[in-house]
């Protein structure tokens, strides 16, 4: 690991910094201006693994420094630190893509754990480039997602139709996508239309095009979807929406692969691969007459089911990763962290809106949180209000989810409430299962009769027996 660079013109401050580190043996080097650093760097020595800059210094600035670092090391940490902390310095250090900005004066055990997140931060940046050009379509390692990654491997030969089921936010679109990506029409178009999305007036003319006159407003002919994805894939989403007489014609279409458009004459022939999406349970639409059967059999040949996000609580972590580094590179900006705390706190909620909502909520923070490292108490007030569910069997990660959105909540008297509701819990389940005997319950819990006795009064637990029916 190269050394973490220390550029101040105060020399008191660069002897705290020099002592701290050299107490946490991290390595480092100390310079008392920014053209001495950058002259270190002219000369070919190698460039640190984080630099920390004052940010007014005589001559070169901490800023220009800043910039100057960046353009030539891009995946450099650097923490600008001043004693001005006014806001055009604040967004003009991470504007310029500061890993952080420190006020002084700091606690030296903050700077220094500062100093060691960024390392952090810097070793994953130096195989950055390469995980990015091996970034895969669709991320996820829950048993579930490998059961739809092998799927899309199976038929990455074949041209079968495919009915995607999965709730909204789910990936449909991204699945309907690497199908095709992995098909034997991978050099053909992918052409996608929301079926939801179209009024019924609109949708014919934009899935099978219309001639010349058909219809008011028709002054030229016009290509439908089928014809536009010819040799290719149609993605039909939200196909449980599709009015009844479209559905007809769809599946004519299917059925003999010819189609009309409006106002024609003369069939055309649609060699084209058909992926439909719903979020929809297709054979109670079946049931109810709203979605026809036979045209549900020809979509039903392949099915997928995606799973809703809180079915793979496990991705979450890796996917909020993923997200913060997309977001970052759409707004041109150094990527944030999540720490695992916040990462655990996600990993809690039930994301109704499943891995869009996610990647919506990853791009508020990158635009939103006010530091590099996004802790519980960033994210936005109506995921910390929620409150935690059970992941599996351990509880304690309930616990620190429970935790983490009490303390994100600077309420105070966290230990007092948590620590009640712990003891009332475990005394109303021990006199349950002692049908409300004080002393058997006491016993299951290895605590003295009047501690529970007294933990009764103290905590208003109702239901237990008294004394004398202990001893009945």
């Amino acid at each position: 690991m190269n050394p973490v660079w220390i550029i101040d013109d105060d020399r008191s401050i660069r002897w705290v910094f020099e002592k701290a580190l050299a107490r946490e043996e991290i390595e480092f080097k100390s310079f008392g201006s920014a053209a001495e650093a950058l002259a270190t760097l002219d000369a070919g020595a190698p460039p640190p693994q984080v630099l920390v800059s004052d940010i007014r210094m005589p001559g070169e600035s901490g800023l220009s420094l800043l910039q100057k670092v960046k353009s030539r090391f891009p995946n450099i940490p650097v923490i600008i630190m001043t004693a001005y902390s006014d806001l055009d310095s604040a967004v003009a250090a991470f504007q310029g893509g500061a890993f952080e900005y420190l006020p002084k004066p700091f606690d030296v055990d903050q700077a220094v754990e500062l100093v060691r997140r960024a390392i952090e931060e810097s070793t994953r940046q130096d195989s950055a480039p390469e995980a990015a050009a091996m970034a895969p379509e669709i991320l996820g390692k829950a048993a579930s997602m490998q059961e739809v990654f092998r799927a899309i491997g199976r038929l990455s030969q074949s041209h079968a139709t495919v009915l995607i089921n999965g709730e909204s936010g789910t990936g449909k679109e991204l699945v309907a996508r690497a199908l095709h990506r992995h098909s034997p029409r991978a050099d053909k178009p992918f052409v996608a239309i929301n079926t939801a999305a179209i009024p019924r007036d609109l949708l014919e003319s934009e899935l099978f095009g219309h001639e010349r006159g058909a219809f008011t407003g028709a002054t030229t002919m016009r290509r439908g979807r089928f014809e536009q994805a010819e040799g290719g894939t149609l993605f039909l989403d939200e196909i449980g929406d599709m009015p009844a007489e479209l559905q007809t014609r769809l599946l004519r279409v299917l059925s003999d692969g010819n189609f009309y458009r409006v106002g024609g004459h003369q069939p055309i022939k649609a060699n084209v691969r058909v992926i439909a999406a719903t979020h929809q349970n297709l054979e109670e639409r079946v049931k109810q007459g709203l979605f026809r059967e036979d045209l549900f059999h020809r979509l039903n040949v392949i099915r997928l089911r995606l799973p809703p996000l809180r079915e793979r609580r496990e991705d979450v972590p890796l996917l909020a990763r993923h997200f913060m580094q997309k977001s970052a590179q759409e707004l041109g900006v150094e990527p944030k962290r999540m720490s695992d705390a916040a990462l655990k706190f996600l990993a809690t909620l039930e994301f109704p809106g499943n891995v869009r909502q996610l990647e919506n909520i990853c791009h508020w923070l990158t635009v939103m949180a006010p530091g590099q490292t996004i802790e519980v108490a960033d994210l936005p007030p109506e995921l910390r209000e929620q409150a935690p569910r059970e992941i599996g069997n351990d509880w304690k990660v309930t616990l620190g989810a429970e935790a983490d959105r009490l303390l994100a909540s600077h309420l105070g008297g966290v230990w007092d409430q948590l620590s009640r509701d712990f003891e009332r819990t475990l005394i109303r389940h021990a006199l349950i299962a002692s049908a409300g005997r004080r002393i058997e319950a006491a016993q299951m819990l290895g605590i003295g009769r009047n501690t529970i006795t007294r933990k009764i009064h103290d905590l208003g637990i109702e239901g237990a027996k008294g004394a004398d029916s202990d001893e009945q």
